[in-house]
């Protein structure tokens, strides 16, 4: 087969290796380090933000685990915060290269990441911040990241996708789990807008809050189905490609557990703003979709991770789609957590805290190589496309 096109930046060297002299000796400017910054990185946000949110909606109980979570949340806080300094002067100092990544037919589609990442950790600012800084400074920052969050998101749903229409040349065998990424921006924003809804006073604005997630559930569901389907079919004609974009198979998770999550976060808020029948109607979605879906996201995780383990075995460098691992799986936490507190599921429960265990060691496994290859400088540096044949 024709192999995916794995653009610069996109995958990381070997974490052997190292930058001439360190990390920052021999570049002329501080600032040069940022050159190959793409949007993919603001995965390391919701990938760790996940982690502490997901811990939040667990239907169990574990003695410190909310302690350890707002802990998580602020990491994921600071993370933002750095990672949006450093692309500023990514913008600033390396404005070509910035411009670049929209216009590549891979990188482009990681462009969905920031807004979730905004998002994510506006949700965690709600669901675990408030513990430090009170529940009127959480709902005031969880609206301004929403907000931000969401405008980027529904920006990213209809720019890049026309990009991809009107002018990326694409493959046959092009389909991969990042074209997920600028479509799943409204799902997580459909998601965590129900938890700003009980803080908005009764009447339009509640409705007209919950009309929107609802109608971006819908934009993010159908886009989303038109690419797995696009995905699942590269897979059978074209087999998994390179070793590297293998863990991109993970996000197929993501649109899955997010509206599993949002069907039923919005079912539980909804008597707040529609009348009879629409409120227990809601409720009722969220079981009659969610149950579904929610067994083929298992599915699908037993197939991502059997090529997963598979390519493995052959040899899967690391690479910053490595944090694939972990925000999808995380909207499986979410997911299940809400179906098994809707339905009193002790057995959802015991899945709930299973794929907790799951995304945490995920979690750890992907930070501390991050923060080697980070530290090493070798994420900083671009690499060279390595075409692979899938056999």
């Amino acid at each position: 087969m024709t192999s995916l096109a794995v653009p610069p930046h996109h995958t990381a060297p070997q974490t052997g290796h190292r930058l001439p002299g360190g990390l920052l000796r021999d570049l002329e400017h501080p600032g040069d380090m940022f050159r190959h910054l793409g949007p993919n990185w603001y995965a390391s946000v919701m990938g760790t933000g996940i982690v502490a949110n997901a811990a939040a909606t667990l239907p169990i109980h574990v003695t410190g685990l909310r302690t350890a979570a707002t802990v998580v949340w602020a990491l994921a806080a600071f993370v933002l915060v750095a990672l949006t300094a450093a692309w500023a002067v990514h913008w600033t100092r390396h404005r070509d290269q910035a411009t670049a990544h929209a216009a590549h037919p891979v990188m482009a589609h990681f462009w969905g990441a920031p807004a979730m990442a905004l998002l994510t950790v506006g949700a965690g600012t709600l669901l675990l911040g408030k513990d430090w800084i009170g529940p009127h400074a959480a709902v005031d920052a969880d609206t301004v990241l929403w907000s931000m969050g969401t405008a980027l998101g529904l920006v990213t749903a209809v720019w890049i996708p026309h990009r991809v229409m009107t002018s990326h040349d694409v493959a046959d065998d092009a389909a991969f789990g990042g074209w997920l990424m600028p479509v799943v921006p409204p799902m997580v924003s459909a998601a965590t807008g129900a938890l700003l809804i009980p803080h908005l006073p009764p009447g339009q604005g509640r409705l007209t809050l919950l009309l929107g997630c609802y109608a971006m559930f819908g934009i993010s569901l159908f886009a989303s189905l038109v690419i797995i389907t696009q995905i699942w079919t590269r897979l059978v004609h074209h087999k998994t490609g390179p070793a590297a974009m293998v863990p991109t198979l993970w996000i197929v998770l993501g649109p899955l557990g997010q509206s599993v999550t949002a069907a039923n976060l919005l079912g539980g808020v909804a008597h707040l703003a529609l009348p009879r029948p629409y409120a227990g109607a809601a409720v009722a979605f969220g079981f009659l979709y969610g149950v579904p879906t929610w067994g083929f996201a298992m599915m699908w995780l037993a197939l991502a991770a059997s090529i997963t383990a598979r390519t493995t075995r052959r040899h899967l460098p690391f690479s910053l789609t490595w944090w694939s691992f972990t925000f999808p799986v995380g909207t499986c936490v979410t997911g299940t957590s809400a179906l098994a507190v809707h339905l009193g599921s002790t057995p959802l429960k015991a899945a709930a805290a299973a794929l907790y265990t799951l995304l945490v060691v995920a979690w750890l496994t992907v930070a501390v190589r991050t923060t080697l290859g980070s530290t090493r400088g070798t994420l900083f540096l671009p690499t060279q496309p390595t075409p692979t044949t899938a056999k």
